[in-house]
């Protein structure tokens, strides 16, 4: 059977790749000769990305604020 960190592991690696992989291929998109689009539209899908690592960052270390907390 497989332990909780042999899984956090497997899924961790699996999903960060795969991330990492859209991540490239939304890169391709700043192609000039292929696409048209404004700073405006970069700056709007940046953001997004950025709003989503930090909530998923967050995730990670809301544990350890929560538990710091006693009556």
């Amino acid at each position: 059977m497989e332990s909780k960190r042999e899984k956090f592991v497997r899924l961790a690696e699996t999903r960060t790749n795969k991330i990492i992989d859209m991540i490239r291929l939304l890169g391709n998109c700043a192609n000039k000769a292929n696409y048209d689009y404004s700073e405006a539209d970069v700056q709007k899908i940046f953001s997004a990305i950025e709003k989503e690592i930090k909530t998923a960052k967050t995730k990670f270390f809301i544990n350890e604020v929560e538990d710091k907390f006693k009556l």
